[in-house]
């Protein structure tokens, strides 16, 4: 007992781990990741447990947020990767012009920030934590073309599939739904982002989600809307909603995609069969009222 005991403890002259987390919070709260005295709290940490997983993550947080900056670039659209301009101004002709806030990345620093949080997911493969961070890092720095965020969750998916781990969240057990809704809200956000590179990867990720949840109604509804808005292709995007509603018949969201698709085929029939179904389901009175007055215009 006494042996086990010590095996637990610190090491002489080491501080507990609680000790070095507090203090890094306190100092983060202060002056942010990447402020004065943070680095050497971590160094410290590091001294004492060098595989300890929040440190590495305090140090990638460290490291990319050294490694961004902010500007703002003039685009001639009128949103640029899914974003509104954060000014707009008139050119002598009278033409809108559009300024957005973009973030750019410091090579070498993002890379110091990535090899960490990758020692992190090294440690603990099934704690979803340290894969967020490494996945929202590669999306962050490839904006519009995430080829290596799609990687990255290629990669996870086939840990899923080869391993079905028993999850975690920094520590704390949790379901495989949470699995499931992380690569949703990163679906979300590829949609979110519209370039030709973001619509792949949200029907490639979909696809792969698809093989292991077949018939989930989230991902059917993805490669839905990457035929409907980037492709369109109504048609065949009605084709993967109305898969999507077999398994979530009420599902609101993937109804009205339904009635716009209808709508762009200039098929009366089946926007009034969706119509029927949305209005049934409509909780705010004033779009119950545009969507019944719809259905009676396609019933005269």
């Amino acid at each position: 007992m006494l042996t086990a005991l010590l095996l637990a403890s610190p090491a002489f002259g080491q501080k507990p781990v609680e000790e070095h987390k507090a203090a890094y919070e306190r100092q983060v709260r202060s002056v942010g990741y990447d402020g004065p005295g943070v680095m050497t709290i971590l160094d410290r940490w590091a001294a004492d447990y060098p595989a300890d997983c929040e440190m590495l993550e305090g140090r990638y947080h460290y490291y990319m947020t050294k490694a961004s900056s902010v500007k703002v670039v003039r685009k001639d659209v009128s949103r640029y990767l899914g974003k509104e301009p954060t000014l707009t101004l008139r050119d002598s002709s009278g033409r809108n012009v559009n300024y957005f806030e973009e973030t750019f990345f410091n090579d070498s620093l993002f890379t110091l920030a990535v090899s960490e949080i990758a020692r992190a997911v090294e440690l603990s493969p099934a704690d979803l934590a340290y894969r967020i961070d490494r996945i929202t890092a590669f999306m962050l720095y490839e904006k519009g073309s995430p080829d290596l965020a799609e990687q990255e969750l290629r990669s996870l998916i086939g840990y899923r599939r080869s391993e079905s781990p028993e999850w975690k969240y920094y520590g704390l057990p949790v379901d495989d739904g949470t699995f499931v809704s992380a690569v949703q809200e990163y679906c979300y956000n590829f949609f979110k982002c519209a370039t030709p590179g973001s619509y792949e990867a949200l029907r490639s990720i979909s696809e792969e989600m698809l093989k292991l949840y077949p018939g989930d109604a989230g991902f059917l509804g993805n490669i839905g809307s990457y035929w409907l808005v980037y492709k369109h292709n109504p048609r065949k995007a009605l084709k993967y909603y109305d898969k999507a509603l077999k398994a979530s018949s009420d599902n609101y969201d993937i109804l009205k995609n339904c009635v716009v698709a209808s709508r762009r085929l200039k098929n009366g029939k089946l926007e009034k069969k969706y119509l029927s179904r949305l209005v049934g389901l409509c909780t705010d009175e004033m779009e119950k009222a545009s969507f019944s007055a719809r259905l009676e215009a396609l019933s005269r």
